[in-house]
């Protein structure tokens, strides 16, 4: 069992608040490559292994899931009229970003569009994705609060848990969204212009996408529990990155079923609940009930 280290430290100025010091991160963290431990098919199964295992969770906990659901709903909603004008309006995006091709031939110039316009709703359903589970988030931090929390738990709890209330963690939630959101942004960029080469672009391209929206995702979903810990952006960001394989196991698998129509509103809770069990590896604690 980790033993908890605490120091107080000042929070953006106001009130101070006791969080986990920097030294229990790199503690936490298994020394060297875990890819030369268990390879990293292993770890990338595990990673899709906690998604299975929180939607089984949500299969238990109907109650508890089913308060998941209000905020995913309204962001789902949201984001999907944005989609909709976004593919109505499509055409007219793809001329604006192509001028140059207005004095192509014909056939050329409406083969290079339809191309673009491929290419821009690939990125925009990334980007949807990614700020869906980041305002679904915000919404629902309390509900998302108490799914992590039950699963806690029941696999032995956290020790030396932090309390911070919502209106003291959301403008650094807020912060963190936009962090990440501006950081898939730059890395839409160049996967918008990998888009529009031929095969590359319908090959490629969406394995690409699907490791960024996964990696990005892990980043996001983990920082409940994080926070219950005191961590902050870069602490789980370091931490993921030792064990990459499994959160992009994690994250990845997250990813797809947020592809499938209604799919990001309802596995979002179990989501929640399968990010705890990573995070709980992570740490080394329990991330499985006691027989």
């Amino acid at each position: 069992m980790i033993t908890a280290i605490l120091v107080v430290r000042r929070w953006r100025g106001d009130a101070s608040v006791a969080v986990v010091a920097d030294q229990q991160v790199v503690a936490a963290t298994p020394s060297g490559p875990s890819k030369g431990v268990t390879g990293f098919g292993r770890e990338f199964f595990t990673g899709v292994s906690f998604l299975l295992r929180g939607i089984g969770m949500y299969a238990r906990s109907p109650r508890l899931m089913f308060l998941g659901l209000i905020p995913a709903l309204i962001s789902g909603v949201l984001l999907f009229g944005a989609f909709a004008a976004m593919v109505y309006f499509v055409d007219d995006l793809s001329s604006l970003v192509t001028p140059f091709a207005d004095e192509w031939s014909g056939d050329v110039r409406q083969t290079t569009r339809v191309v673009v316009s491929v290419a821009i709703i690939g990125v925009w359903l990334l980007l949807s994705i990614l700020l869906f589970t980041a305002l679904t988030l915000v919404i629902g931090q309390p509900f998302y609060e108490a799914i992590s929390k039950n699963v806690e738990d029941k696999l032995g709890g956290v020790s030396g848990e932090i309390n911070v209330s919502f209106w003291r963690s959301l403008p650094r939630s807020i912060v963190d969204s936009l962090r990440l959101i501006a950081l898939t942004v730059l890395l839409g960029i160049p996967l918008f212009v990998g888009g529009l080469i031929p095969i590359v672009g319908e090959t490629v391209m969406p394995i690409l996408g699907a490791m960024v929206g996964g990696w990005v995702l892990a980043l996001e979903l983990s920082s409940v529990p994080f926070e219950r810990r005191g961590l902050r952006f870069r602490d789980r960001r370091r931490m993921l990155k030792r064990r990459r394989s499994m959160a992009l196991g994690f994250g990845v698998a997250t990813f797809a079923c947020f592809l499938v129509p209604l799919g990001a509103v309802l596995v979002m809770p179990a989501a929640v609940a399968g990010a705890t069990l990573l995070s709980r590896r992570l740490f080394g604690q329990p991330d499985a009930a006691a027989r």
